[in-house]
């Protein structure tokens, strides 16, 4: 799942690529965990989430939403991100799981939130590509 970190001023950025809108989500939950830390150690457990969303683009942003609390929450950075996306018209489902590593065992920079500003989520000739911002 590719996904490049990309400069943005007082924030960072988010390029994903994907064959499938699945894939997207997940690479860019993935750039995410990127961003607040640079190597990430094998421990951790799974666990799972779902979030609904009016939109595709909504469903985006409170899926990365979700995650920035559960890291929160639960003390942990979400990495090896799986994601389904299903849905249509103003119903909008994704059901994911993450790998929680404990936040005791990573220097993690902190991301505070994400951000609708300069916001993609669009199917292109090779699948989908996802561009989001987020707050540092």
């Amino acid at each position: 799942m590719p996904f490049d970190l990309r400069e943005h001023t007082a924030d960072v950025a988010v390029e994903a690529t994907g064959e499938t809108i699945d894939e997207t989500f997940a690479a860019v939950a993935d750039g995410l965990a990127a961003a607040m830390c640079e190597s990430v150690p094998e421990e951790g457990s799974r666990f799972d989430l779902t979030v609904t969303a009016e939109s595709r683009e909504a469903l985006l942003f409170d899926y990365l939403d979700q995650l920035i609390y559960e890291r929160d929450v639960r003390n942990v950075l979400p990495v090896d991100n799986e994601a389904t996306v299903s849905g249509g018209g103003e119903e909008w489902r994704v059901d994911a799981s993450a790998r929680g590593v404990p936040l005791s065992a990573v220097t993690a920079r902190e991301v505070k939130a994400v951000t609708y500003s300069e916001m993609a989520l669009e199917a292109t000739d090779d699948g989908w590509r996802a561009y989001v911002v987020f707050d540092v």
